[in-house]
């Protein structure tokens, strides 16, 4: 009895290890939604991940983390192949600067620094305002479907850290696609100036 007992903490430990590792690493994409503005589609998600500590570890010691969001507009045709609208990416580099001791994300030109880890990751897990879908892209009065992830990008770390990334799951960083639906607001159409002749203007 005692074995069996044994073995069934044992099988225990190991199913709530395995639980533990299985969601280390993981991205959850908590919402997702577009809006129509001006320029076009913009998009707006939240991210849900608690940022592994051998990934935090790396950025104090200098190697910057390349993150890339991801979006993809697909509308199914059953009778075609689907039509794909748009498709977009962004990166985001998240770097640590030990002289002016602060954390720096960059988008292109654009750069915010941060005073902690953690104030640099809470811009991180939103995404606001990302245009993904330019107003000159002719969207039909259907549904579409939506998808984005966040991934990192490990092709960009050095050498050593590539190597770790085969084998450590803390570096297999990144979110499932999330999908959800869309039908793009259609705007009214433009008013047609009548080509009937005008009265007169009686005298």
């Amino acid at each position: 009895m005692r074995s069996i007992a044994l073995i069934g903490r044992l099988l225990l430990a190991l199913a709530s290890a395995a639980a533990i590792y299985a969601h280390a690493g993981e991205i959850d994409v908590q919402e997702a939604n577009l809006r129509a503005t001006d320029e076009g589609l913009a998009l707006n998600a939240e991210f849900k991940f608690d940022f592994p500590a051998s990934l935090a570890e790396a950025v104090v010691n200098g190697v910057p983390l390349y993150f890339v969001f991801e979006f993809d507009l697909t509308r199914p045709r059953w009778y075609w192949f689907n039509e794909h609208p748009a498709s977009k990416q962004m990166q985001v580099k998240l770097s640590y600067h030990a002289l002016s001791r602060h954390y720096r994300l960059s988008t292109g030109v654009l750069q915010q620094n941060f005073a902690t880890l953690e104030e640099a990751l809470d811009v991180l897990r939103r995404l606001q305002n990302w245009l993904v879908v330019d107003r000159t892209v002719a969207l039909a009065d259907s549904t579409y479907e939506a998808a984005v992830r966040m991934r990192l990008d490990t092709s960009l770390l050095p050498k050593p850290f590539q190597v770790s990334a085969l084998t450590s799951r803390d570096w297999q960083f990144e979110s499932d696609w999330k999908v959800f639906t869309f039908r793009p607001p259609q705007q009214p159409p433009a008013p047609v100036e009548s080509r009937e002749p005008k009265e007169a203007t009686k005298r």
